[in-house]
């Protein structure tokens, strides 16, 4: 199967409603609890049809077809870097964020390697790319999905944004932004990393990229997703 990012270097490759209250917040960041949100409005609704090009890293259920959380929805990437924080774009994504936050529930991110670092002295883009628990670069969860692009997209700092292998192919594997990176406008943008969270991945960049899977640069220093909470 290609592994492909850009037309240059194609990357490759919500649960309920939150209500208030102590329980709604993962305190060790394992996933568990509910994600905070508002009401996504009832005519949103997706479709996610089993990918016939790659089996499933890890069996999952696929996402429900309408979404159940709207607006900003704050999460926390646990990883070997320290916890990363995250603010998910359910009005912009909705079903992208649908299906992040169905993974992250069901555990499909836990001990899931970043595979992928790329830089911009070398690859013309800085990019962290995570989401596959295979470590492949191939791995994905069963299941495909739109895109939800405007076409005017650009990928600067702190921009989360999902991997593909071409139009509508998203699946499980995302990347993070942490320099202006020239990217066309083919990937979806599903929400933000918090300034702070980009110091130790560009820390991260800076110890140097080794040979990766499929021909990819992976980070010199290996990086693991722990688990994903809701703040």
């Amino acid at each position: 199967m290609s592994k492909r990012l850009l037309p240059v270097l194609v990357l490759l490759l919500t649960a309920s409603l939150a209500a208030c209250g102590d329980n709604d917040k993962a305190s060790d960041g394992s996933g568990s609890g509910s994600p905070r949100g508002s009401a996504q409005p009832a005519d949103v609704t997706c479709d996610y049809p089993a990918d016939d090009q790659i089996p499933a890293a890890r069996k999952v259920d696929p996402p429900p077809s309408r979404p159940t959380v709207g607006g900003d929805v704050p999460a926390t990437l646990s990883t070997s870097l320290g916890d990363l924080k995250i603010t998910l774009d359910a009005t912009g994504a909705p079903c992208t964020v649908n299906s992040f936050v169905s993974l992250a529930t069901q555990g499909y991110y836990d001990d899931s390697p970043c595979h992928r670092l790329t830089t911009l002295d070398q690859n013309g883009i800085a990019v962290l790319q995570c989401g596959d628990p295979s470590g492949t670069g191939s791995g994905g969860p069963g299941y495909t999905y739109a895109d939800e692009t405007k076409g005017d997209e650009t990928y600067g700092p702190g921009v989360l944004a999902m991997a593909n292998r071409g139009p509508d192919t998203n699946g499980s594997q995302f990347f993070i932004v942490y320099d202006d990176s020239p990217l066309p406008p083919d990937y979806t943008v599903f929400g933000s990393v918090d300034e702070d969270s980009l110091a130790p991945i560009k820390d991260l960049a800076a110890k140097g990229t080794v040979p990766g899977p499929g021909g990819m640069t992976a980070p010199a220093e290996k990086v693991t997703i722990r688990s994903v909470g809701w703040r």
